[in-house]
């Protein structure tokens, strides 16, 4: 069966002490992510950080909106809303 791409907002907080998700708020996903928004570092690490939490491999998770923004549209390949929603509260 093949899922389609689904598309998560997300709040990111860069410069954080560790990567870590906050949790949900107004129907977005506020994640830190410990590298400085600094030439697309935290970027990479939020696509690396998000494909561990997934369970997914990066090329699966792709940043589509918000390159040089806190505000962020990612694309998430082979997981359904729901799962991927489980995923993430746990590692609250």
């Amino acid at each position: 069966m093949l899922i389609d791409l689904i598309r998560i907002p997300i709040k990111v907080q860069p410069n954080a002490v560790k990567n870590q998700v906050v949790g949900l708020s107004n129907g977005a996903w506020r994640i830190k992510i410990a590298a400085p928004p600094d030439k697309g570092k935290a970027n990479k690490e939020l696509v690396e950080f998000l494909s561990e939490v997934l369970g997914l491999r990066k090329d699966q998770v792709t940043i589509v909106k918000g390159h040089t923004s806190h505000n962020k549209l990612v694309s998430v390949g082979g997981l359904t809303q729901a799962e991927v929603e489980v995923r993430l509260s746990k590692k609250k």
